[in-house]
């Protein structure tokens, strides 16, 4: 065989079911061999989309996403998405082709030297060089990608290389997996301090969504009674309608959630990761102490330097500290109290019926009509915001927000992947119009291959968040306005169901008819933006409550 085969012969040794991506000139090699695969190769109309698709299905999953490219144009453009994954920690694979060695060392067409280009957004990067070594370079890609914190690995293919005859085969896998375990000295040190502190916090990020740790953190939190915050992407680690629960934190500004910050003497970060919220928006004064629990050590930060750290399996370690721990105070009033001021802001809009209508009460008829284990893809935008703010979760993994790169254009394409990976649930990509615009044409893609979802579009005409933070700057707006195609239309000619909202009661029966149809569907909502800034006049007049 030759050396396109027997990559794809490891690929499906590592048990890929999906790879995406665009055709190219340099890649035949590998699609022709993809022909007699197991693997199904998914067309995309752009390396972007593609790479984004990798990037949700290796954060759903655990299992790296793969994806596709030709040289040059296709490399870059599969650039954005490559970094989304990375610093989102999501594992992903990405295959670029490339021309053939004999014609490196001269200004040739549409040549980059890609290794180079990939490096700073990829945890490791190789070209196959000789095809004997290509089994040891799939297999350190996958190894690597999955291992904490899980990321980007680039792998580039000559054309010239990828024809060469080869006589090797895929290495065998043994579990990536050894699970490492804390020392029994910080999970004492810990337990001490939990049980010395009066107003203890846990913070949790995505971290303990990989690690499987829902379950430990709810009943470490429950057992000990200690209040509970996430990051964007830790939603859902403990059920939203937990009385110890205090949803997200993250916004930029201060919100109600930061009155629990103000007053703790201890936060717990649980497979928190400093990208997904910045410790100086929390922890400004450096003046509270930190428990670390993750499978890393922490990373340096004046404002994140732990009395402890607690370095191995986080479900574990919450049990070992469970048994070591005599805490038997009750959970700080100061973040108790906040629960019901942070209840009636999610209910506060739940019957309003302005239109266009208000961001919070779009996000409110949205999870009336999810199930707990239905999958929401927010875009970026000022949409994200009360995404975060407003949409609650019982499930990890049910509301997939990009919150390390958080680049705009991901919600469809994010989609697409994960109807592929939870074919029988409920999925609803919820975008602004811009982010819409930029990856729109993988509904098509979505069409074809019958991954029906439904994108919920808030619709403004213009970059909301950007207009957002220039007026809490500048008092004023610039450039952010654009027009929009009719969204209806556009969905029906691309073989789509399109709706649009007339009113604040049809949002909730034009949803459940969406998720009805055997096509994708778009709906296009207007959405009141003049909430964003009544939001920050409100949030900077905040008092806590004690």
């Amino acid at each position: 065989m030759n050396t396109a085969e027997l990559l794809v012969k490891c690929l499906e040794n590592e048990g890929v079911e999906y790879i995406f991506g665009l055709p190219g000139e340099e890649n035949m090699a590998v699609l022709n061999a993809l022909e007699n695969s197991s693997i199904k190769f998914i067309t995309t109309r752009h390396e972007q989309g593609a790479a984004f698709m990798a990037d949700v299905y290796g954060r759903l999953t655990g299992k790296p996403g793969v994806c596709l490219s030709t040289l040059g144009p296709g490399a870059t453009n599969l650039m954005t998405g490559v970094a989304d994954a990375n610093l989102d920690c999501a594992p992903l694979i990405a295959i670029t082709g490339q021309v053939g060695t004999d014609r490196m060392h001269t200004n040739s067409h549409q040549y980059l030297d890609l290794v180079a280009m990939f490096e700073p957004v990829t945890k490791w990067n190789a070209q196959v060089v000789r095809p004997s070594i290509t089994p040891e370079i799939v297999r350190k890609a996958f190894k690597l990608a999955k291992s904490e914190k899980p990321g980007a690995v680039h792998i580039d293919l000559p054309e010239n290389i990828a024809d060469m005859e080869v006589d090797a085969k895929p290495l065998l896998i043994k579990d990536d997996r050894h699970p490492m375990y804390a020392s029994y000295r910080s999970l004492s040190e810990a337990a001490i301090l939990i049980a010395q502190a009066k107003n203890p916090l846990i913070l949790v990020g995505n971290g303990a969504i990989r690690s499987h740790a829902s379950q430990a953190v709810t009943d470490f939190a429950t057992r000990l009674n200690i209040p509970v915050a996430n990051t964007f992407m830790g939603k859902g680690v403990i059920p939203y309608r937990h009385p110890l629960a205090l949803w997200s934190l993250g916004l930029q500004q201060r919100d109600i959630i930061n009155c629990a910050f103000d007053e703790t003497d201890l936060v717990i970060a649980v497979g928190y990761d400093l990208i997904e919220y910045s410790p100086k928006k929390w922890n400004p004064n450096s003046t509270i102490p930190i428990i670390h629990i993750a499978e890393l050590s922490a990373e340096v930060d004046s404002s994140y330097m732990p009395q402890v750290e607690i370095v191995g399996d986080i479900s574990d370690s919450l049990v070992e500290i469970m048994h070591r721990c005599d805490r038997t105070g009750m959970p700080d009033p100061h973040a108790i109290a906040l629960r019901p001021q942070i209840l009636a802001a999610y209910e506060q809009y739940a019957h309003d019926e302005g239109f266009p209508i208000k961001p919070q009460k779009i996000v409110y008829d949205l999870r009336q009509v999810m199930g707990a284990e239905d999958v929401v893809i927010s875009d970026v935008g000022a949409h994200k915001m009360w995404m975060a703010r407003h949409y609650h979760c019982d499930r990890p993994n049910t509301c997939i927000i990009s919150n390390g790169f958080a680049a705009m254009g991901i919600a469809i394409p994010g989609a697409i992947a994960a109807k592929l990976v939870n074919p029988d649930r409920k999925i609803v990509a919820v975008t602004g119009d811009g982010g819409f615009m930029m990856n729109m044409q993988e509904l098509e893609t979505a069409t074809r291959i019958g991954t029906n979802f439904v994108t919920l579009i808030f619709n403004d005409g213009g970059y909301g968040l950007i207009e957002w933070k220039q007026q809490i700057h500048y008092g004023k707006s610039s450039f952010i306005k654009f027009g929009n195609p009719d969204f209806v239309k556009l969905a029906e000619s691309m073989g789509l169901k399109g709706y649009r909202v007339n009113s604040a009661i049809d949002l909730i029966p034009t949803l459940k008819e969406a998720l009805e149809q055997n096509v994708p569907a778009v709906i296009d909502c207007l959405v009141d933006y003049r909430e964003n800034m009544r939001f920050s006049r409100k949030v900077g007049e905040l008092s806590c409550p004690l």
